[in-house]
């Protein structure tokens, strides 16, 4: 489990293709303390586990279903990199609840400049923004930002001046792609209602009025 508050920005020093999925190598000196074999962390926005270790330079393996949700395939040697150690018990919680399990990819659409901050507008699948509100949470690249606007199928995030500085997002161009993942209650409550019909017809009316929910 993580914040969404990325704690560093990483360079991969090697990346290269196992099978069908990925091994990627970061020089994760940035980041404070002691690393773990075993350890999990994210990296832009996916929960990926320390496979070997040396030094601060650990190895990461991301098998085929990872890769077939994210961006993780496009990366490269030199590329700079969101990253987050897993969130310990007693620590404060600045973002919000991110899994690191990617929803999907977005293509980044527009960049607008404001006065002290950034605006990016991002297409996606609508299944995504189905569970998306304005002003709610979602983490992008697994930064934690705030939606300013939701449409099906688009959406928009500003982004302040430290988050720029802190993150890759200020470096990123209109036609990238960004890893998407939706605050987790945004997936229950869907999941709940029955928004699907092909995955079961969820919670009935009637449950909810006899559940003072009416």
């Amino acid at each position: 489990m993580f914040t969404g508050i990325i704690e560093a920005k990483c360079k991969i020093t090697a990346a290269s293709k196992t099978g069908g999925g990925l091994r990627l190598i970061l020089d994760l000196s940035p980041l404070d303390g002691e690393l773990a074999l075993g350890e999990s962390v994210c990296v832009n926005g996916a929960c990926l586990t320390i496979s070997s270790l040396d030094g601060k330079e650990a190895s990461f393996d991301a098998v085929e279903e990872t890769i077939s949700r994210t961006s993780l395939a496009s990366l490269k040697a030199g590329d700079l990199v969101n990253a987050e150690r897993a969130l310990r018990v007693g620590d404060r919680l600045g973002g919000h609840f991110v899994s690191g399990h990617i929803d999907g990819t977005g293509i980044l659409r527009n960049i607008r400049n404001l006065a002290s901050s950034m605006e990016l507008t991002v297409e996606c699948d609508p299944a995504i923004t189905d569970m998306l509100i304005e002003k709610g949470s979602v983490a992008l690249e697994g930064a934690s930002l705030t939606l300013t606007d939701v449409k099906r199928g688009k959406f928009s995030v500003a982004i302040i001046p430290h988050t720029l500085e802190v993150t890759t997002l200020g470096d990123k161009k209109t036609g990238a792609a960004l890893n998407v993942e939706v605050d987790m209650l945004g997936k229950w409550v869907k999941k709940l209602l029955g928004s699907d019909p092909a995955k079961g017809s969820g919670i009935t009316g009637d449950f909810l009025s006899e559940h003072g929910f009416s």
